[in-house]
């Protein structure tokens, strides 16, 4: 059965953020459990303005890092019970025990309660070597309380990040593609650097602070690069393909044959109110309500944080959307993008 969707109305919104240099170009989506809508307006890079996006562009995923890679990882060492969301880190974890995060849980991580304060310069904070960077993000005073009050920051998937290295034993990159990425069939998503051939498939971002170039295939997000790629708040590269099987996993477990390491049981646990019912602050984990949607009917959700990153899912409806954009190549103002992710949702999911 076909999607009943305004295609035209999507078509000209894209499109208009291409007109308006808000991004060189965009891939979106909009699907459910068996159909998709895809469009492709704009081009890779206007440098190359003979070379159109495509529904396979690979592209710098940001913030989408902590849905793609970091949530799923941690739902399936839950799943796994090698991880209780309840427990203080610091009575299983001895980098943070004496510290304040030792009294912090993954569900005050996951639910953005930890009290942290936000990520700022990494590399003006704790210098650029990695070590150092992971001992200052770990042993990082609290402002508030855990639990006192809800505080997007992109700390949490960071820290979550070395909490399932921790417990695991593994590098994120090894886990999230052992457990996820590749049961999923989801042969375009990783962690960068990507090597040649594939950055060349790769929608360029914005400057390099150190060379100038432009970045391709290399993570636009600092924290990613002072760490060497992985780290759980960015540096993840993927394509529209990988995260429409990922989307539709997550709706449907198990319909498309991939069996991932979490399942059903995670996303009912992450997609639930669990923060209070005020719509500036209620979260589930690491997914909130769609800014401007009730979650008792429209039940839509995006990762949590400021803007969204570009993806949405509903259980109800049965619906994903995905809207991927190099908008960094301009570095201009996020209102303008902001704008347009909120009326392609609307549309979507109309």
């Amino acid at each position: 059965m076909a999607l009943d969707l305004d295609i035209d109305r999507i078509r000209r919104l894209v499109g208009e953020g291409v007109r308006d240099k808000v991004y060189p170009g965009a891939v979106w989506a909009v699907g459910d459990r068996s159909n998709m809508v895809i469009g492709t307006p704009g081009v890779l890079d206007p440098d190359r303005p003979d070379e159109p996006m495509r529904h396979d562009t690979v592209f710098d995923v940001g913030g989408l890092t902590e849905i793609l890679a970091v949530w799923p990882v941690v739902g399936a060492l839950v799943e796994d019970g090698k991880l209780h969301l309840d427990e203080q880190l610091g009575d299983f974890w001895s980098e943070v025990r004496g510290h304040p995060l030792g009294r912090v849980t993954a569900r005050h991580l996951l639910t953005h309660t930890t009290g942290v304060p936000p990520l700022t310069d990494l590399g003006d904070l704790y210098g650029t070597r990695p070590r150092d960077i992971r001992d200052g993000v770990l042993r990082e005073a609290v402002r508030r309380p855990p639990g006192e009050a809800v505080e997007h920051t992109d700390r949490a998937a960071l820290v979550l990040g070395f909490l399932a290295e921790e417990v695991s034993g593994q590098g994120l990159d090894a886990l999230a593609a052992t457990r996820v990425w590749q049961p999923l069939g989801m042969t375009r998503t990783c962690y960068g650097p990507l090597p040649g051939e594939a950055a060349a498939r790769c929608a360029p971002t914005g400057l390099d602070d150190v060379t100038g170039t432009r970045l391709r295939g290399t993570a636009h997000g600092r924290p990613a690069r002072l760490l060497g790629g992985v780290c759980g708040s960015c540096g993840a590269f993927s394509a529209l393909p990988d995260l429409a099987a990922f989307l539709r996993h997550v709706l449907q477990p198990g319909h498309d044959g991939g069996r991932p390491g979490f399942g059903p049981a995670w996303t009912r646990e992450s997609l639930r109110i669990r923060t209070g019912d005020d719509p500036t602050s209620a979260g589930g984990l690491f997914w909130r309500p769609a800014p401007g949607t009730d979650p008792g009917t429209d039940d839509i959700w995006v990762p949590h944080g400021p803007a969204g990153a570009g993806a949405w899912l509903s259980p109800k409806q049965g619906r994903w959307a995905v809207l991927l954009t190099n908008e960094l190549y301009y570095a201009g103002d996020p209102g303008p993008l902001g704008h347009i992710r909120d009326a392609f949702r609307s549309v979507a999911f109309a």
